[in-house]
């Protein structure tokens, strides 16, 4: 059975989109490589304007459209990244543009639709919920559906990240792609089997929702409520994108929270740029299969940029706890004036940095004539907080560190 695009599909794509869309950077990176026992280049699509790859799948869309298309106006349902993108460029190509979101989606991204012109409509809480009250409200009013990824058009013009990733890094070996309902890596698997035949395409999805990992195995696996991937919470791959997907894709990973979570903080260190969940499974997947990536040459794709200050702001702080630069310490001290000033004075002597101090009398086993303090310190390392609390007992104040 022929596939939904060709190859011919993608290098078209190319031209409608070029100095449309960002050929953003695809760069080595010396300290990843380092570190995942691989070479590692990144593809930097969180640096479009709207901070995702969707815009390439969006615009090369929105370009086939005929003049009465345009003129009725186009939908599409989205819960962020996808939205922006028909978002922004219907509106630079003057197209009408409704949007529906589910009532969950994420403040900046419903932010960012709006600004770009768009009428939002939030409804439902979940993204099946919108989706029928998308398509429904389309049929009503006679708009063309852009569809996030079950289409042939929004595939192609994703494939064309692969063009640019295999012409600027052409020693590339392996892409791994996250999957979300399959547009990404449908696209980029057709375009390295024509070009690089002996690449390898590997998708990344979240354990939490294993929608391709399950349909290339023919299980079925119940999906999560939510993940910190937001933008590959699918929980079914397309009917157009799932046969590239088995044609073209050498497997499917599955990615943890906590890996994500680590991911988006060594990116952010490490690289110094953001990225949502989504754009960080690459990375948790190397971290995951350090073995099956030995030695190749691994593009990685950063899909998006778009994350909530305040989620940030938690996986730097969880980030920290992990790596033991931020300590919450338990001390049994003496209730006795001064005794707090001597256990700031040393915790400052040890390099420790006090970042919340509670004191307690009256919820605590202790006798009456001590006091538990909890102290939360910035610290250097795992090995520094053992060496803290060595050298608090060591000085006669019982410390013990809370996970």
């Amino acid at each position: 059975m022929p596939l939904a695009f060709s190859f011919a599909d993608v290098q078209s794509a190319a031209d409608r989109l070029r100095g449309e869309v960002q050929d953003t950077p695809c760069l080595h990176s010396r300290t990843l490589s380092a570190l995942l026992g691989c070479d590692v280049y990144l593809k930097f699509e969180n640096l479009q304007f709207t901070a995702s790859f969707k815009e390439r799948g969006a615009l090369n869309k929105l370009a086939q459209l005929s003049e009465p298309e345009r003129a009725a106006g186009v939908l599409a349902v989205s819960a962020g990244n996808h939205a922006q993108s028909v978002a922004y460029h219907a509106q630079r190509l003057g197209i009408p543009v409704t949007i529906v979101m589910p009532r969950f989606a994420p403040s900046v991204k419903v932010e960012n639709t709006r600004r770009f012109g768009a009428t939002v409509l939030l409804h439902g809480e979940t993204f099946d919920d919108a989706r029928a009250h998308g398509l429904a409200l389309a049929a009503e009013r006679g708009l063309t559906v852009i569809h996030p990824f079950d289409d042939a058009a929004v595939a192609a013009g994703q494939g064309t990240v692969a063009l640019e990733m295999l012409a600027a890094q052409p020693q590339i070996d392996t892409l791994v792609v996250p999957i979300g309902g399959g547009g990404l890596i449908a696209g980029i698997a057709a375009a390295a089997a024509a070009l690089k035949p002996g690449c390898k395409v590997y998708g990344v999805q979240t354990e939490r929702f294993p929608a391709a990992w399950g349909a290339l195995r023919g299980e079925a696996r119940a999906c999560g409520n939510a993940t910190i991937a937001d933008g590959i919470a699918v929980k079914a791959p397309g009917a157009v994108t799932l046969p590239v997907i088995q044609a073209h894709v050498a497997d499917v990973l599955l990615a943890s929270e906590d890996d994500i979570e680590q991911a988006i903080l060594m990116l952010l260190e490490i690289e110094k740029t953001v990225v949502e969940g989504a754009g960080a499974v690459g990375i948790a997947a190397l971290l995951r299969h350090r073995a099956l990536f030995a030695g190749r040459h691994v593009g990685l794709v950063l899909s998006g940029g778009n994350i909530q200050p305040l989620v940030l702001a938690g996986i730097i702080e969880r980030g920290m706890v992990r790596s033991g630069r931020l300590a919450r310490l338990r001390l049994d001290v003496r209730d006795v004036p001064g005794a707090l000033a001597d256990v700031a004075r040393l915790l400052g002597e040890l390099g420790a940095n006090i970042d919340q101090l509670q004191h307690q009398r009256a919820f605590t086993a202790l006798s009456l004539e001590r006091v538990q303090v909890e102290v939360v310190v910035q610290t250097r390392d795992a090995a520094h907080v053992e060496q803290i609390v060595a050298a608090l007992r060591a000085h006669g104040c019982p410390a013990e560190h809370m996970a």
